[in-house]
């Protein structure tokens, strides 16, 4: 079988990704870079090419950048089970942190200490997806100049306007096509069919609160495109003026919860959750949303798949990679605007960069975790 001369095993997807959602702090930026750099770069299991696929797909489809392109590596080389493995390995390390957050929370009343870890942490990702960014930047785009000129578009319109642009990625995949492939004739008996549905049906009564938190999750996951952070203003919305099921001190906190735990950003959906139904309403919520972005990247996978070495959808592929990782870096910029908030911040971002540019081999964790212990002492010594 073809699987035996891989030179990973499902075994070894699965301890990747857990590793990978236990550690990878920063969200989509950072975890998009370290896929890349790990399963690309150093590893060699996947080809550029079926990254660039799997980016380029994630980009397209709605639902949360990181944990689509996690379940399309999975896909892959193992097709729909290597990508249920993946996507369960990539979400459940985080699921388990922001629970047992949730739980703490409820207990306490509240985290104090949150905001004083988060300040440090917060601070210290800024400088690790800096880094991460330039890197897969240069990798991908090196010196074609069509391509800087579509990053730089991406970067600012994502700075500008704070969202991920769908439009701006669609167009800039066809100027690619058009650039890259002019003899490319529309009707070359080429068709990609992206027709992927999302049914859900759950045993509760339509008036329950897991009911409605399945039916708001599974709409956030559905038609939110972009990454983990086009899907707060989304949740906002609902969680806080629609429903009233929390109010805006604890829907902050939400967010905070989200960003000092590794894994994707979206995860967030798990705490708010908890926080409205205890450990069943996470376990709805996290369902709800991640569910439709699954079948939203291994349904058109096939397609991907079958028609990426066309030179028309390569250059298409090519086009949407690139605009993807102008937004992250636009990205970047948004995050370090709001997170480094005075002199301490900047200068723990930019001792992180530093250190990860100086020493190549730095486990990033161990910054993490040595952020963290700067912000309590910063907090609590003044």
């Amino acid at each position: 079988m073809e699987s035996t001369r891989l030179p990973y095993t499902k075994i070894d997807l699965i301890r990747y990704f857990l590793y990978l959602g236990t550690t990878g702090f920063g969200g989509p930026p950072a975890l998009v870079s370290a896929m890349n750099r790990d399963l690309v770069t150093e590893r060699k299991w996947i080809s550029e090419e079926d990254y660039r696929e799997g980016l380029a797909l994630a980009q397209l489809a709605p639902g949360p950048l990181a944990a689509q392109l996690a379940i399309y590596l999975g896909y892959v080389h193992y097709s729909v089970i290597g990508a249920t493995l993946a996507g369960l390995a990539f979400v459940l390390p985080s699921f388990i942190m922001v629970v047992l957050l949730g739980w703490t929370y409820r207990q306490f009343n509240g985290l104090p200490w949150m905001q004083a870890v988060f300040y440090g942490i917060g601070a210290a990702v800024i400088g690790i997806i800096a880094i991460g960014t330039h890197k897969l930047t240069a990798k991908t785009i090196g010196k074609d100049l069509l391509g800087w000129c579509v990053f730089g578009v991406s970067a600012v319109a994502t700075i500008i306007t704070e969202s991920e642009l769908i439009w701006l990625v669609l167009l800039s995949g066809g100027i690619y096509w058009f650039v890259k492939s002019p003899s490319i004739r529309a009707g070359s008996g080429m068709g990609m069919s992206f027709a992927p549905f999302f049914t859900q049906v759950l045993a509760f009564p339509t008036d329950s609160v897991l009911w409605k938190l399945a039916l708001f999750f599974a709409k956030a996951g559905a038609f939110v495109f972009g990454s983990g952070l086009a899907i707060v203003p989304f949740l906002y919305g609902g969680v806080v003026k629609e429903y009233g099921w929390l109010n805006e001190q604890q829907f902050l906190d939400a967010v905070a919860v989200a960003m000092i735990t590794p894994g994707p950003l979206v995860i967030t959906v798990a705490f708010i959750g908890y926080l409205v139904a205890g450990f069943p309403g996470a376990c709805v919520a996290a369902l709800a949303t991640f569910l439709p972005c699954y079948l939203f990247t291994i349904l058109p996978a096939p397609y991907f798949k079958r028609w990426g070495k066309h030179p028309g959808v390569k250059a298409f592929v090519d086009g949407v990679t690139v605009a993807a990782i102008g937004a992250i870096a636009g990205a970047v910029v948004v995050l370090a605007r709001r997170q480094l908030i005075d002199v301490p911040s900047v200068v723990i971002a930019l001792a992180t960069a530093a250190l990860l540019y100086r020493f190549k081999k730095l486990p990033e964790l161990s910054v993490i975790g040595g952020a963290a212990v700067v912000g309590l002492l910063l907090r609590y010594s003044s």
